[in-house]
C-alpha cells in the first residue's frame, strides 16, 4: 500500500450562491482541483461557522446549511452528498485534544455555503469524504496556531481549505452593475498587499494585517471572511514551523468588487 501524497493547504474566495453562474471562476475552480493530487478527504474552515470551543461537523449525513437569504428559491435545492469524514474528525479532534484545546461535535450541523459552494465547482462528483472544522475565534496568530496543530493531516492526504474572500464588503456588492465593475479601490490596494505580502512569506505583516494592510477596515468590516486564510498558513507551516509558506496565487480577479484571490501553499 502506498502512503498517501502529502497535500497543499488552500486558501480560497468562495463566493455567494450565484457563484455556479458564473461560468470563468467556476472554471477556475474545477481546472485548480484538476491540477491537485486526489485528496483522501477535506477539512473545510468557513468564514461562515464560528464556534468555540472548536465544533467538528456531522458525520452522520445532517443536510446542507443553506446559510444565506433573499435569493432565488433555486439555490435553496441545490444538494451536495458528500460522504461524510467520521475517520477525519476524530483524528481532528485527536490533534487538537493533544495540544490541549477542546473540541466538541455538532451532528445537526451541515456544511455551510463556504464549504459547498465551492466544493461543487471543485469536486463535482461529491465522492471526496468532508468534514467541517469551526472558527473557535478570529485571533490570527490563534488560528495560526490551529492550523501548525492541524498539519499532520496533510502527509495523511487530507486536503485542508480555508474558505473566505481575500476582500469582503458587502456594501461594494451592486448587482446591477455587473460581475466585471471596477472594483473599488480600497479592495483593490488590499488585494495588491495581500498579494504581496504572501509572496515575501511574510507572515508577521498578514498577522498583524488590520495594522498593515492599506484600507484594512474597508476591505473586512469585519475579519471572518479573511481568518480562515491563518488555518490554512499554519497547515503549511507545520508543526514548530518545520514546513514552508511556499504559495502559489492560482485565482485572481474581482467579483462585484471583491477579490476573489486564492493561494495554494506548501
Amino acid at each position: 500500500m502506498t502512503a498517501p501524497t502529502i497535500m497543499p493547504a488552500l486558501f480560497l474566495s468562495h463566493g455567494a450562491p450565484p457563484l455556479a453562474d458564473d461560468a470563468r471562476w467556476t472554471r477556475e475552480l474545477a481546472l485548480w482541483s484538476a491540477a491537485l493530487p486526489r485528496p483522501e478527504n477535506i477539512l473545510m474552515v468557513s468564514a461562515h461557522w464560528e464556534a468555540a470551543p472548536i465544533a467538528l461537523s456531522s458525520t452522520t449525513g445532517a443536510p446542507l446549511l443553506h446559510d444565506f437569504w433573499g435569493f432565488p428559491r433555486h439555490y435553496y435545492e441545490v444538494t451536495y452528498a458528500a460522504p461524510p469524514a467520521p475517520e477525519l474528525a476524530s483524528r481532528t479532534a485527536g490533534l487538537l485534544s493533544a495540544a490541549g484545546l477542546d473540541v466538541t461535535r455538532d451532528e445537526s450541523r451541515g456544511l455551510d455555503h463556504g464549504a459547498y459552494v465551492p466544493l461543487r465547482e471543485m469536486y463535482l462528483d461529491a465522492d471526496v469524504p468532508v468534514v467541517q472544522l469551526s472558527l473557535p475565534t478570529l485571533d490570527p496568530a490563534t488560528l495560526f496556531a490551529v492550523g501548525q496543530h492541524l498539519a499532520p493531516l496533510r502527509e495523511e492526504g487530507t486536503l485542508i481549505v480555508g474558505s473566505g474572500f481575500t476582500t469582503h464588503n458587502l456594501r461594494w456588492f451592486n448587482p446591477a452593475a455587473g460581475p466585471d465593475a471596477a472594483a473599488p479601490t480600497p479592495s483593490v490596494e488590499f488585494d495588491h498587499w495581500a498579494a504581496e505580502a504572501m509572496a515575501a512569506q511574510d507572515l508577521d505583516a498578514l498577522i498583524d494585517f488590520r495594522h498593515r494592510a492599506p484600507a484594512a477596515q474597508e476591505a473586512h468590516p469585519r475579519i471572518e471572511h479573511w481568518s480562515p486564510l491563518f488555518v490554512a498558513l499554519g497547515a503549511a507551516s507545520g508543526s514548530g514551523g518545520a514546513g514552508n509558506l511556499d504559495s502559489t496565487s492560482v485565482i485572481d480577479g474581482f467579483w462585484y468588487g471583491l477579490s476573489k484571490r486564492s493561494w495554494q501553499l506548501g
